[in-house]
């Protein structure tokens, strides 16, 4: 009889590995859940606003119930390990923003070496070590040194909604309404209403 899955073996069931990115979103949606005395989302009870598009979204995802699919994950392109999240249901934010500090000299050294295939054996055990070590500590480290933690005001966006297809004159694919651009007295998709150019 197998056993249930607990919450982190199931964020690595998701992501594929164990590393400190996921370790980070993990740690980012508890602390955003027991904050705003919230479950994990059916539906679109909780909303989620996230800054990176790095390893822990996967975690938040799998821990929150927010997702591209359900229109309840919002990513905004800032390259930050930033993240708010809201509750429909009693109108509360958080945004938690994890604290840190630039990797040092030798690490940066070590993992370029490793990500162009030119670490030795050797070297690359001592990063796989220095991961490791990385994510126990993200995972163990007290919440108010691992991240700030901020109750806001957001003004919540209307929930998802579903839109009429068209079929591009173009291309033939089917595409939501709000996505469709006219081309020629036609309606297209973005793709095929882009291919004009001027040659710049």
């Amino acid at each position: 009889m197998s056993r249930e899955m607990n919450d982190w073996e199931k964020v690595l069931d998701f992501h594929g590995h164990s590393c400190p990115g996921v370790a980070t979103g993990y740690r980012v949606a508890k602390i955003a859940l027991e904050e705003l005395q919230a479950i994990r989302a059916e539906d679109e009870e909780l909303l989620a606003i996230v800054e990176n598009d790095a390893c822990g979204v996967d975690a938040v995802q799998v821990l929150t119930g927010c997702s591209l699919g359900k229109g309840n994950l919002i990513y905004r392109d800032y390259g930050k390990q930033v993240y708010t999240f809201a509750c429909r249901n009693s109108g509360r934010a958080v945004r938690i923003s994890v604290k840190g500090k630039g990797p040092s000299p030798e690490y940066s050294e070590l993992r370029k070496k490793v990500f162009s295939g030119e670490a030795t054996d050797e070297e690359k055990e001592i990063f796989n070590r220095h991961l490791q070590e990385r994510t126990r500590s993200i995972l163990e480290m007290p919440a108010e040194e691992f991240c700030r933690v901020q109750h806001v005001q957001i003004e919540l966006p209307s929930k998802a909604r579903i839109f009429n297809t068209y079929i591009c004159a173009t291309c033939g694919e089917p595409v939501m309404e709000p996505r469709t651009r006219v081309r020629e007295g036609k309606i297209v998709c973005i793709p095929c209403a882009e291919e004009y150019s001027r040659g710049w």
